[in-house]
């Protein structure tokens, strides 16, 4: 029993140091944009993004927004949703295949560190400015009095990381990998559309722009084909 128990403190260190060092290479490619000249080149590039969606007549996300500012208590529920609950199910997840020791815990947790990683270089590269910090759109999460950016909890993310979504990139690697657990064609559909529905949330509440879920699905669809192949 004590050694059964020693291996698996063993395996939950391992777990835990991972996830330092993944979290660890985030902060620093915060660190490298999150000043005055990131946060302008952050600016710069939103207006990039929004004038190239322009020429492709893609640019939908005020049209979303205002359709969804008619349903006040709704665009509330869309913002715990944003704030919340897509992290918490996607760290949940993976928390529990690794209480019930599933086989499938080591390749599940490859594809979120593939997604997770493969975001970075972009971040660092290319600060991007949410569209609720754009002058025509509206910060719903300020709306409803979730302020993400307060200093004491600013200095544990990145606001200028908007591309690729990680909120999309996650759902998309989440709900992949759920829906064939499902035991009714009703989950596995739920589960299969998850990502759209997280990327709807995500324009509806100014927090992405439709180049960034395009990004972040692109990201996850990779990350879980990355983990078909080492499996």
């Amino acid at each position: 029993m004590l050694d059964h128990r020693g291996a698996f403190a063993a395996r939950a260190q391992r777990e835990l140091i991972i996830g330092g060092v993944a979290y660890g290479a985030y902060l620093l490619a915060r660190r490298n944009v999150w000043n005055d000249r990131g946060r302008e080149r952050a600016q710069l590039n939103s207006a990039r993004v929004i004038a190239a969606e322009r020429r492709l007549g893609l640019f939908v996300e005020p049209a979303v927004q205002t359709a969804a500012g008619h349903a006040r208590r709704f665009v509330a529920v869309l913002n715990v949703g944003y704030a919340a609950a897509n992290v918490t199910l996607s760290i949940g997840w993976l928390f529990l295949l690794y209480l019930r020791r599933d086989a499938a815990f080591v390749r599940e947790r490859r594809a979120v560190l593939a997604a997770w990683a493969g975001a970075i270089p972009v971040f660092a590269m290319f600060p991007l400015a949410p569209p609720r910090k754009v002058d025509g759109f509206v910060d719903t999460l300020l709306e409803h009095g979730i302020d993400i950016e307060r200093p004491g909890l600013v200095r544990w993310y990145n606001p200028i990381a908007a591309m690729p979504s990680y909120h999309v990139a996650f759902a998309t690697v989440t709900g992949l990998g759920l829906a064939p657990r499902a035991r009714t064609l009703l989950g596995r559909t739920g589960w299969r559309t998850y990502p759209a529905a997280v990327a709807a949330i995500v324009v509806a509440t100014g927090n992405h722009y439709l180049a960034d879920v395009a990004a972040g699905a692109t990201l996850g669809a990779l990350a879980r084909r990355l983990t078909r192949l080492r499996r």
